[in-house]
């Protein structure tokens, strides 16, 4: 381990150490936002404070195992010992890189709650019905973390389809796993209607936008043009007989927010305002790195089949992830909302580039 990089880990000991002793002050036990905030820090250092002791104890086994070795003279413990030595040495790489991994920056939004946006695009009635199996595809992966799914606004066809889903994922970490679902998904299959048995492509784009706070987005009411409207499609009483649907232009951006899933004009218009700050929230962070387009046009493109994160093939019950090449011939479980496959590849990716970025 090169010095720059144990000078770095020392200064994390010290913070971790720090941390600990001020958890215990009963000035900050007596204020929740801080211990909360401490608390969270110092869940992030110790997982690289324990790797680092790990690393110390290693390289600790390893100078004993050569000093050993230099002074013994019977063949069979030479054997021994130079196994020691190759086994501690190969362990210390290994921790070494887990160490670099887990100094990468991590994302600032990766705890927040997302905000999700299923679209049906190239591909007519089957891209709509792609779309509610990709929505059903979330629903299960995050009841497989224990997150909560909240619908704000959907939009179907008569067979079922989903035109356009827009849903809430509440939970730690929600937005660290599905900012990996951001992008155009491609299925190939053949359709239910498609009496001649050939497969048909289609294409449903995905957006996934980290859900703002308050603090984080501040809206000027003097901003808003908020209209009201009947709402649409299939509903239960006073769903169509009451003008309860909500449409929110933000001037400044031209950002149009239209929900009308609740049946009370209130909590519509409180659904709207959280898409509309989650977008502008999206909006200022592509500012912030300097990317000319927005970030739901970076993710979801234009919505033709040329433009794909992920292939679903059903003939060959396969699916690729084509920014990694991986590919998994599981698609059942796939859509049951086994994705923790592609984000573990996908993290991984994600930290060796950012760490070859220097």
């Amino acid at each position: 381990m090169d010095e720059r990089l144990r000078r770095r880990l020392e200064v994390l000991v010290d913070e971790y150490d720090e941390t600990t002793r001020r958890l215990a002050e009963p000035e900050v036990l007596a204020d929740q936002a801080t211990y909360r905030r401490l608390a969270e820090r110092h869940a992030e250092l110790r997982r690289i404070v324990e790797t680092y002791q790990a690393h110390r104890a290693a390289e600790q086994e390893l100078a004993e195992a050569r000093e050993l070795l230099a002074a013994e003279e019977d063949p069979e413990m030479r054997a021994y010992l130079d196994g020691v030595v190759a086994d501690k040495t190969a362990e210390l790489a290994e921790l070494e890189d887990r160490l670099r991994v887990l100094l990468v920056p991590k994302d600032p939004n990766d705890d927040k709650d997302v905000i999700v946006e299923i679209r049906a695009a190239a591909g007519g009635e089957e891209a709509a019905l792609w779309a509610a199996d990709l929505y059903r595809m979330y629903q299960r992966f995050a009841e497989r973390h224990g997150w909560a799914v909240e619908p704000i606004d959907l939009s179907t066809t008569g067979t079922g389809g989903i035109k356009e889903a827009i849903f809430a994922v509440k939970g730690k970490g929600a937005y660290s796993r599905f900012k990996y679902e951001a992008g155009a998904h491609r299925v190939q299959r053949v359709p239910k209607t498609e009496s001649q048995g050939r497969i048909h492509t289609s294409i449903a784009t995905v957006a996934v936008l980290p859900e703002a706070e308050e603090v984080d987005v501040e809206l000027d009411e003097h901003d808003l043009d908020i209209e009201t409207f009947r709402s649409t499609g299939p509903g239960g009483q006073s769903v169509n007989t009451t003008d309860s649907a909500v449409r929110i232009t933000h001037r400044p951006t031209g950002l149009v927010v239209t929900c009308q899933d609740e049946k009370s004009q209130l909590q519509n218009k409180l659904k709207a305002l959280r898409v509309l700050r989650a977008r502008l929230l999206q909006r200022r962070l592509d500012e912030q790195r300097g990317e000319r387009a927005s970030a739901r046009r970076a993710q979801v493109g234009t919505g033709e089949r040329a433009e794909k994160i992920r292939t679903y093939n059903f003939k060959e019950n396969r699916v690729t992830d084509h920014r990694i090449g991986l590919t998994v011939h599981d698609l059942d479980r796939i859509l049951d909302g086994d994705l923790d496959r592609f984000h573990e590849a996908l993290m991984a990716d994600e930290a060796a580039r950012r760490l070859a970025a220097g």
